[in-house]
């Protein structure tokens, strides 16, 4: 490149910066990995995108390309049309990763672009989060943990929107809520999220920035609606896959119905068991209840049987005292002698 053409490019890209929005600093941690989204004007939608390598722009050289196909597994990129945002990541950071431009590819005029630095460190970066990668439901809330070890006026803003630095504030529309009451901590809270809250953030701490993508889905519903069978060519129909959800919903629907045949099983087993339980018990005592009377009337008839002899031996011995007496009488009557007086 001759140093005309340098030249014309510096000053062509330099006038070109404000067409490319994205974060000025990042801290990063050597190893790891980041993605740095880029916003572009809606005239650059179908222009090729790039990632160029390098301090100065006249010399830093393209590394990932939207019109190659593929990624290496250092650099990847993703154009996001809808959003006008195209997405860079790059992993196994070094202290060599640290100068980099968004660029988007004019093929009539200078190419223009953005620069971004990364701030590599050994330990922990000195603003990050847990995920970059955050999703939410339409409706509902999400929060976000930026941790920090410096200090300066702290934020949470959207990719070339509006910024909240208070304690609360809205951003298109979003409430956003901010606690800073944990030391090292911003505590982002977003509440009533909609669809068209998806889309690229970034915490703000002094001269660093923190990306983060947030994607708002429908709140899943509790109930599906019936499925009907239509017979499709799988060839033909884009809508062959739908099977696919039924099988999911069936999948789902088999364990519930195996829990619930199986506690049915349980109560009736138990159910089942106290019965024959209760039946046993019912059977002993009434064995028992059985035993004790027949005890109670052998008794019965044994004291019977002792009074009737009892009675037969007084009845003897007095039928014998009886003949006794009379034949003391008879032989006393034997002794009289009987004479007649003149």
């Amino acid at each position: 490149m001759s140093v005309h053409l340098s030249i014309v490019l510096l000053f062509t890209g330099l006038t070109g910066l404000h067409s490319i929005t994205t974060v000025s600093e990042v801290s990063v941690k050597a190893g790891g990995s980041i993605s740095i989204p880029c916003l572009y004007e809606s005239e650059h939608t179908h222009h090729v995108k790039y990632l160029c390598d390098g301090y100065h722009w006249v010399t830093c050289s393209y590394t990932v390309k939207t019109d190659q196909a593929g990624s290496s597994q250092k650099f990847s990129i993703s154009d996001d049309k809808d959003q006008r945002i195209f997405t860079v990541t790059i992993n196994d950071l070094t202290d060599d990763d640290s100068h980099y431009w968004c660029v988007v590819e004019i093929k009539d005029g200078s190419d223009v672009g953005k620069y971004f630095r990364l701030s590599v460190t050994r330990g922990s970066p000195q603003l990050y989060v847990d995920h970059q990668e955050m999703t939410g439901f339409n409706g509902g809330d999400v929060t976000i943990n930026c941790y920090h070890s410096i200090s300066g006026e702290g934020g949470w803003c959207r990719l070339g929107g509006s910024c909240v630095k208070e304690s609360s504030g809205s951003i298109d529309g979003t409430k956003v809520i901010i606690n800073v009451n944990v030391p090292g901590v911003v505590t982002v809270t977003m509440r009533g999220l909609r669809t068209e809250s998806s889309g690229w953030y970034f915490c703000v701490k002094g001269d660093l920035q923190m990306p983060v993508h947030l994607t708002v889905n429908e709140r899943p519903t509790t109930t599906a609606a019936p499925l009907t069978t239509v017979p499709v060519d799988p060839t033909t129909d884009p809508a062959a896959e739908a099977p696919a959800q039924s099988d999911y919903y069936g999948a789902s629907i088999y364990p519930l119905s195996l829990m619930i045949a199986l506690t049915v099983l349980t109560i009736i087993l138990i159910v089942t068991s106290l019965i024959w339980f209760m039946l046993k018990r019912y059977s002993q005592t009434k064995a028992q209840s059985s035993a004790l009377t027949v005890q109670r009337k052998r008794r019965r008839k044994l004291n019977a049987s002792h009074a009737e002899g009892d009675v037969d031996v007084l009845y003897r011995s007095v039928v014998i005292k009886r003949q006794q007496d009379v034949q003391r009488v008879e032989r006393n009557e034997q002794d009289v002698t009987y004479s007649t007086l003149a």
